[in-house]
């Protein structure tokens, strides 16, 4: 693993909770992510052209590209942003996919065959708790049932798209898969629309500018990087670095929105810090 990527990672993917409530305060989750993955597939194809990639790939590629897209871009993402625009809960949205990692470790070894060691179970359970600090879980929340539907499906998509993504047969180049994957999320969300939602999109100058970040910075960033630790190391020790999202979102919710940070939040994230080390070093 190149040590630095799962760091801008972790930094990148925890500054989209940061504007993911003003994208959904200017627009229905599906049309903001249906605009938001077509751009960022028209990027990445720009960006192959431009690196003289193959664009023209087999059937079989493609289509397992696209699937992958579909559960991540399409099933998690649009499980997220749905859940949350109707009431749900930002912390506790956030604890439930937050057992990615857990699921991830439960399924790596009869679908990939990995060894998931004693050590790695401790580190996971450590970062879990830690996580589980900093988020809170107020019991007494008011929870709708069609967004907790709408998040376990999330989870549920989240963790079989990492064990998909590990287990493809491809071997593109990233810009290209994360093209086809792009399609695949697009495609998904205007289904969507079609099918079920009336769409709107408030064009404001807040929508821009969170749209704009989480195109550039966690579509073309963050996902990007994801994509290279799956591929390049185990599913399980990839998906322990989530744990660090939560309290890294809460820091720079501290930081940028003024929001506070308590002592339970500095503890769980020492808790989670030590769990990912304990999972993910070798």
């Amino acid at each position: 693993m190149i040590r630095i990527f799962p760091f801008i990672f972790i930094l990148l993917w925890s500054s989209a909770f940061i504007t993911t409530k003003p994208i959904i305060d200017n627009s229905d989750p599906f049309a903001a992510l249906a605009f938001r993955f077509a751009l960022v597939a028209f990027g990445f194809f720009l960006f192959s052209i431009f690196s003289k990639q193959k664009i023209l790939v087999s059937k079989r590629n493609f289509i397992e590209s696209f699937f992958s897209g579909v559960l991540f871009h399409g099933f998690y993402l649009g499980g997220v942003f749905y859940s949350i625009s109707i009431g749900m809960p930002t912390a506790i949205a956030a604890l439930i996919v937050t057992l990615q990692p857990v699921l991830t470790n439960v399924l790596s070894g009869p679908v990939l065959n990995e060894k998931v060691s004693t050590k790695q179970w401790i580190g996971v359970l450590l970062g879990f708790a830690g996580a589980g600090l900093v988020l809170g879980f107020d019991v007494g929340s008011k929870i709708p049932s069609t967004g907790l539907i709408a998040t376990i499906i999330a989870l549920l998509a989240i963790t079989f798209s990492t064990l998909w993504q590990k287990k493809l047969s491809n071997n593109l180049p990233l810009s290209v898969s994360n093209m086809n994957q792009a399609i695949g999320g697009c495609i998904f969300h205007l289904s969507i629309i079609i099918l079920f939602v009336d769409p709107y999109i408030d064009f404001s100058q807040t929508f821009i500018i969170a749209m704009s970040h989480q195109i550039f910075l966690v579509s073309f960033g963050a996902f990007t990087i994801l994509m290279f630790l799956i591929k390049n190391n185990s599913a399980s020790k990839t998906v322990s670095i989530f744990f660090l999202i939560p309290a890294t979102s809460a820091f720079m919710a501290w930081l940028f929105l003024n929001e506070s940070l308590t002592s339970l939040d500095l503890i769980g994230f020492i808790i989670t810090s030590i769990g990912v080390y304990i999972a993910t070093r070798d």
